[in-house]
């Protein structure tokens, strides 16, 4: 079957295009950051500020500043402890859905992968949730592959609705929606809304995004706002690391964010920063590699930029990667982590989206976290 290529810049029928200039600016501020024009002065500049400037934010995201990594770690930990004390969110994601609709060239769930796809049924859901509220969890993020065929927003809403019997704090990792159908599952009881742009050249974003409702880049930009406008109480933001140069895209993400709590103050922030993983039949998924010295830098460069911001750490990465930054300036990380359809109460029903690196049970992240002298924190908010 032959595919029509669509403008990866024209919104579709159906998608809300509300009024904002946030894009416009992300683009424009971010096609003229010049990472390589930054100066070991320019860091040392910046890192003596109490509040950085955009032009400062850059200076630390540059090569520059990566012999000043312990320096900015140490500035990081006091800004994380100043307002979060010693605390760490701990949460875990579950899948209800793997069928996708979008060609995404570094995703295992594509549409045209080959993998066992699922959907769980309301029990099933329920089943699930039941399983990991008894690890003592009190957090969850409820995941789909991008199908509103397969995974539509009435079916994420019933699920919502069971994961609240659960949970104090429901998240969605889904498609983006429109913001009446974000108002809707705020009503089922979602608090927070993750999109990540994945990256924010739109060039290669068109590259990598060949087909589907996920190619429309101005629609996913513009999720956040729309989520915020649903009512929800946060968001959370971020790159793929990876895809195209990670430095641009993390100043771009680290933009997105600011100008986002700007104009919405009320609102909770969040970052994400995954790298490119591996999937069934894609074994080698690094066309830029990314090392943690340099994830470690882009975590550091959000939490000096916006020290209110809450940054998660995934299973993507390593135990031991894991264990640094958490308190220093991770605040949040997932444990005992499935991100296969189901998995945590019966047997795994559809294939994962990625490998994983870390394996450890609630009980063993949360020892960890003990251990280094922090509070494992279940859950931040009351439901009424």
């Amino acid at each position: 079957m032959v595919r029509k290529k669509t403008d990866h810049m024209q919104y579709q029928d159906g998608m809300e295009i509300i009024e904002s200039d946030i894009m416009e600016k992300v683009l424009a501020l971010a096609s003229s950051y010049d990472h390589a024009q930054y100066t070991s002065r320019d860091v040392e500049k910046a890192l003596s500020k109490e509040q950085l400037s955009l032009d400062d934010y850059g200076a630390i995201l540059s090569p520059a500043a990566q012999p000043y990594l312990e320096v900015m770690a140490r500035k990081a930990m006091a800004e994380t402890k100043k307002h979060f004390g010693n605390s760490v969110s701990l949460f875990t994601p579950l899948y209800i859905a793997n069928y996708c609709e979008n060609e995404c060239t570094y995703c295992g769930f594509k549409a045209t992968n080959k993998i066992n796809r699922a959907t769980l049924t309301k029990q099933e859901a329920e089943d699930e949730l039941k399983a990991i509220a008894a690890t003592g969890l009190e957090e969850i993020l409820i995941l789909t592959g991008e199908s509103r065929y397969k995974s539509d927003v009435e079916y994420i809403g019933e699920t919502i609705k069971l994961a609240a019997k659960y949970f104090s704090t429901v998240g969605i990792e889904i498609y983006p929606l429109n913001s009446d159908e974000y108002a809707y599952l705020h009503s089922c009881g979602a608090d927070f809304v993750s999109v990540y742009q994945e990256t924010y050249n739109t060039d290669t974003y068109e590259k990598y995004h060949l087909w589907g409702s996920k190619r429309i880049f101005p629609y996913r930009f513009n999720a956040q706002e729309r989520a915020i406008l649903g009512g929800m109480r946060g968001v959370s933001f971020g790159a793929l690391l990876g895809l195209d140069d990670f430095r641009k895209d993390a100043f771009a993400a680290g933009l997105h964010a600011h100008l986002m709590q700007q104009k919405y103050p009320h609102a909770e922030i969040g970052f994400s920063v995954p790298r490119l993983r591996p999937y069934i039949n894609n074994a080698k998924n690094n066309p830029r590699d990314v090392h943690e010295t340099q994830l470690l830098q882009v975590m550091l460069a959000y939490r000096l930029w916006m020290p209110f911001a809450g940054i998660t750490i995934s299973t993507r990465e390593r135990a031991g990667f894991r264990d640094h930054v958490v308190g220093m300036v991770a605040t949040k990380a997932s444990a005992g982590v499935n991100v296969g359809v189901g998995g945590h109460d019966e047997e795994q029903k559809g294939d994962q989206q990625f490998e994983i690196s870390d394996e450890r049970s609630v009980a063993e992240v949360h020892q960890m976290i003990v251990n280094k002298g922090l509070q494992p924190v279940y859950t931040d908010y009351i439901r009424v």
